[in-house]
């Protein structure tokens, strides 16, 4: 096998790849072969009836039947099938049980989270901590399974009026679909063709676009609210030269506040800063050196990406929280051990970042960084966790 690695700051060649095999084997596309079957069949059929299956109940024992406390934490357990509530002080106070793998959530305002799993959607009411339904993907993607290439849901995003969930499913093996939830009828009403294994969904201030971001075709789908046109807008700041074996793609992006351009950081090194209407693309230096996935903006348009840590050891730096201010300006907080996404609390004051991770190297638990300080601290809490949410 090999990897697409950093030869200089402007240049990548490939190289053999012992050391990236063992350090950041998934981030390259694989066979998925280390994936293990859940449940044959549940979403194998494309075109398939679209239909809700309640549960009246299902949270874990413990779990109060009480709303959580302003400030708490919903994480998915993507090495499980749960969703657990974290609080910030003390650790995991209950779970409830949403579907295989669940991958990125998303949080309404009336207290539901939707929750993108490998069997459907869940719907959370997370007042009564209890799943509500479970949504069937339109798209066929297999066996269920579990692992970094298994099929379903992975980024998803609600529209701001709160009548639509989009959600990227990944189809193993080729390209994935954009599919759009009614959250009133709870069922599955249109798909979108998209590119490979979209990570990543986020949606425009006014609703009128969604973007998909997707790794294993080097780009970002932009797609129509209205009439669900998608076009595609290249994002390859290293260029695309090392094809499915590269581990220079897009993965997340966020939005910025101030005129709606997509921000996507790459290897602590480049933010490419895309406009979604014309899909000219500008780049812009960063310092963390370091493979950078989860990214979130602020109202005030800060960025916080998460990095998951070296590429290759002998030339790159560990993992870390960078904190890039409007202007550009970048403070760097090194965190132990790979993390995957990163939300931030209500005043604006910490950072929470989760130990899931897509590949090997992950733990079960929350890095809590203090934003003025840059304190940090470890909180065991959930399996996996990938998605992260602040209620």
């Amino acid at each position: 096998m090999t990897k697409f690695r950093r030869a200089s700051r402007s240049a990548r060649v490939l190289v053999p790849g012992a050391v990236a095999v063992a350090l950041l084997a998934g981030c390259a596309q694989g066979s998925g072969g280390a994936a293990t079957s859940s449940r044959e069949g549940a979403s194998s059929t494309a075109g398939s009836s679209v239909t809700v299956t309640p549960v009246p109940d299902g949270s874990s024992p413990d779990a109060p039947a009480r709303p959580a406390a302003p400030g708490t934490l919903l994480v998915t357990d993507f090495g499980s099938d749960t969703v657990t509530f974290v609080d910030p002080g003390r650790g995991a106070t209950g779970s409830v049980k949403v579907g295989t793998a669940p991958y990125g959530l998303v949080l309404g305002a009336d207290g539901r989270a939707w929750v993108a799993t490998a069997e459907g959607v869940a719907v959370v009411d997370t007042a009564r901590r209890e799943r509500l339904a479970l949504i069937p993907y339109r798209t066929g993607t297999g066996p269920v399974t579990t692992g970094e290439y298994r099929g379903g849901g992975m980024g998803i995003a609600l529209s701001p009026d709160g009548r639509r969930v989009y959600v990227g499913v990944n189809v193993p093996g080729g390209n994935g679909t954009l599919e759009v939830v009614d959250t009133v009828a709870l069922r599955v009403t249109d798909t979108v063709p998209v590119g490979r294994r979209p990570f990543d969904v986020d949606v425009s201030r006014d609703g009128s676009e969604v973007y998909v971001t997707n790794h294993d075709s080097f780009d970002v789908t932009v797609v129509t609210a209205g009439s669900l046109a998608p076009r595609r807008v290249e994002v390859a700041p290293y260029g695309t030269e090392g094809g499915l074996g590269s581990w220079l793609k897009p993965h997340y992006a966020a939005v910025r506040p101030s005129d709606g351009s997509l921000l996507l950081p790459f290897e602590g090194e480049r933010l490419v800063v895309v406009d979604p209407w014309t899909g000219r693309t500008t780049i812009e230096p960063m310092t963390a050196n370091t493979h950078q996935h989860g990214a979130v903006a602020t109202a005030d348009g800060t960025l916080l990406t998460v990095g998951t840590g070296p590429i290759d050891p002998d030339e790159d730096e560990g993992p870390s929280l960078t904190v890039r201010t409007p202007d550009g300006a970048e403070r760097i907080h090194p965190l132990e051990g790979p993390h995957e996404n990163v939300a931030v609390s209500r005043d604006g004051r910490t950072a929470y970042v989760t130990g899931g991770f897509t590949r090997d190297g992950y733990w079960d638990g929350l890095t809590v960084v203090d934003l003025d300080s840059g304190d940090t601290r470890r909180l065991p809490a959930g399996s996996r966790p990938l998605g992260i949410v602040v209620l």
